[in-house]
């Protein structure tokens, strides 16, 4: 069986909500602070990880009431631009991959070309990017345009995809020929034009940069709408999804999307499935348990009604904190999302408050002791319910628990490397 794939999500602050807020000898860390950056690559570097990966978005959250000032008072909203901290983290790694988010809704495809393929020179081959759509009215605006339809930006992602494809393919691997003597630096017979020209793009190309050392740098998505779906199936090596709710509906949905990525000619293998999971851990379940209870704690319901009235393009202010959760699902463009989670919280009985407490522990929080999460992620890889997970730290420190405590018994399991095996990102997740 092909190694299981870890992945770091590389956050400063942690993961949670509340995950700046637990209580530290250290000062609450800045999320662009490169020496807690530099420390969590080299960690996961040495813990053998796959890669680091940095989310992002392109505005603080401001739907909620008449101005973002609860946004940035109760949770962490920066964000730092991620390919200028990857790029830093490549010159002090040296095997672990690095991969941060891009917009389709946004980015130019002869940019984002570029970008990533810099990225992967400066790392030998360790690079890869997130392809979101965006989902915020307040990123539109950054950008001064309007949000399109969550119809429209499939389209267009596919497009972007696509796009960044052919530039990265308008050069072919041995183009550069560097004859000093004949004074021949490329083979121009081997640099061709992309002459892009869709709905959505125009670009010329060639890219002014040669072949990437992975061709193309790893390409990942994350979503839940079918659309999405579709999409990665048919262009991405990696998928992080939400975790499901039972081992029984991650088999289901892992069986799914291989029979699509299958069903566009390709190999099952050839798309990782990574949920995201964040560790809680303690040395018994008892004070497992206790950390948790102290994050729910210190959580804020408007940390999370803050994100999402953004998130869902909707605004929760109008309702009150200790009052039922109000039927919402016809005001919502995206249903197939949020359909779920909104039913079960009317169906238990929830106030609003309730809500946002059952959001910040559900879906990705696992509490228990290294022996039983890391039985748990063998269980979920072993029963082909996954081919990973991304590790999502909860707090400021929770790594390095990760690291030292749950991959050891990984490797005695004998699912997951004590060794490097390739220099490149795409060879670490087998593509």
């Amino acid at each position: 069986m092909p190694s299981l794939h870890l992945a770091l999500f590389l956050e400063t602050t942690g993961c949670h909500y509340a995950g700046w807020r637990m209580p530290s000898s250290e000062p609450v860390p800045h999320p662009a602070d490169f020496r807690q950056l530099k420390a969590l690559a080299l960690q996961a570097e040495q813990a053998k990880f796959d890669l680091v990966f940095m989310a992002d978005k392109l505005s603080v959250d401001d739907i909620y009431g008449d101005h973002f000032s609860e946004a940035v008072t109760h949770r962490v909203t920066e964000r730092p631009d991620p390919f200028s901290v990857l790029s830093a983290l490549s010159s002090v790694t040296e095997k672990i991959g690095l991969a941060g988010t891009i917009s389709s809704s946004f980015a130019s495809p002869f940019a984002a070309a570029r970008t990533l393929a810099t990225l992967d020179h400066l790392s030998r081959g360790r690079a890869g990017w997130n392809v979101v759509t965006s989902t915020s009215g307040s990123e539109a605006k950054n950008f001064g345009v309007p949000l399109l339809s969550h119809d429209q930006r499939y389209l267009k992602a596919d497009a972007f995809i696509e796009a960044v494809f052919r530039l990265w393919d308008s050069w072919e691997a041995d183009a550069i020929v560097g004859d000093r003597l004949k004074g021949i630096y490329a083979d121009a017979s081997k640099i061709h034009y992309a002459d892009i020209s869709n709905a959505w793009f125009t670009v010329q190309g060639p890219l002014n940069l040669s072949r990437a050392p992975q061709g193309r740098p790893v390409t990942i998505q994350a979503g839940g709408s079918g659309a999405f779906t579709e999409l990665a199936a048919q262009r991405a090596d990696a998928i992080f999804a939400s975790e499901k709710p039972s081992l029984a509906a991650a088999q289901a949905y892992y069986a799914n999307i291989k029979t699509k990525v299958v069903n566009y000619g390709r190999a099952a293998d050839s798309l990782k499935v990574l949920p995201g999971l964040q560790p809680v851990i303690g040395t018994t379940q008892k004070e497992a348990d206790e950390l948790l209870a102290e994050l729910t704690r210190l959580h804020h319901p408007l940390a999370t009604l803050t994100h999402l009235s953004n998130t869902m393009d909707y605004d929760w202010s109008q309702h009150a904190l200790d009052e039922p959760m109000p039927d919402i699902l016809a005001h919502l463009s995206r249903r197939e999302r949020f359909a779920p989670m909104l039913e079960h919280a009317r169906e238990q009985g929830m106030t609003l408050r309730e809500f946002t407490k059952w959001i910040a522990r559900s879906g990705f929080i696992v509490a228990g002791t290294a022996e039983s999460i890391a039985e748990r992620i063998a269980l979920w890889y072993r029963q082909r319910a996954v081919d990973g997970f991304v590790i999502m730290p909860p707090w400021p420190g929770a790594a390095e628990v990760f690291f030292n405590k749950v991959v050891p018994l990984l490797q005695e399991r004998g699912i997951f490397r004590e060794e490097y095996e390739s220099d490149t990102l795409r060879g670490h997740l087998g593509l």
